[in-house]
């Protein structure tokens, strides 16, 4: 009897597992994904903000993930896949977030920022290229991200400069480079995942 009963609640708890599901899915897999989908197809992101070639640092980094993190291959351009998966950059905001107090020469307190918040806000759509349905599609696909300032020098009330700002994306190009991947990470689990 004693075997029996071992038995029976063994029986249940695999039965219990197999329906509730363990929750772990296998990494680079895309279920979601129509199977005719094998190639998707990245032109280059449309840029509506003011910040020079953006646009190319995360469609870059978002073909990169593809190729990176799923099992489905991702060409540049807007032919050759089975899908296209279209961007544009709808704005993109460089806010100070934390500030460290320092006194100048002349004796005067000011606040500079050492660490900004950077916002990219998107509309992303994966279309099927034989019958144009859409896949995925958001207008609103945001990203926020943290990252320390090289060189501080700003002042509280003003705001990060406009060259700390162009520092942070032009001489900064290891801090780009680590937002379009950030960005592109978000983005390809997006898509692959959540429609």
């Amino acid at each position: 009897m004693r075997k029996e009963g071992i038995a029976a609640i063994a029986l249940w708890v695999a039965v219990g597992m197999s329906a509730a599901g363990c929750g772990y899915h296998v990494a680079g897999r895309s279920p979601e994904l129509p199977k005719s989908v094998h190639v998707i197809a990245i032109p280059t992101f449309e840029n509506k903000t003011t910040t020079f070639k953006i646009e190319q640092k995360l469609t870059a980094a978002t073909i990169h993930e593809f190729l990176a993190k799923t099992t489905l291959k991702a060409v540049p351009g807007p032919n050759g896949g089975d899908a296209v998966l279209t961007g544009k950059v709808l704005t993109l905001e460089v806010l100070p977030l934390i500030f460290q107090e320092t006194t100048t020469s002349t004796g005067t307190q000011i606040a500079q920022a050492t660490a900004m918040l950077v916002t990219v806000k998107c509309e992303v759509t994966l279309t099927e290229r034989d019958n144009d349905k859409v896949l995925y599609h958001t207008d609103n696909f945001v990203f926020r991200n943290e990252y320390q300032l090289a060189t501080a020098g700003t002042n509280a009330s003003q705001g990060p400069s406009r060259s700390q700002i162009e520092e942070f994306f032009q001489e900064g190009e290891p801090a780009l480079n680590r937002m379009a991947q950030d960005f592109a990470t978000r983005l390809v689990a997006a898509v692959t995942e959540n429609y």
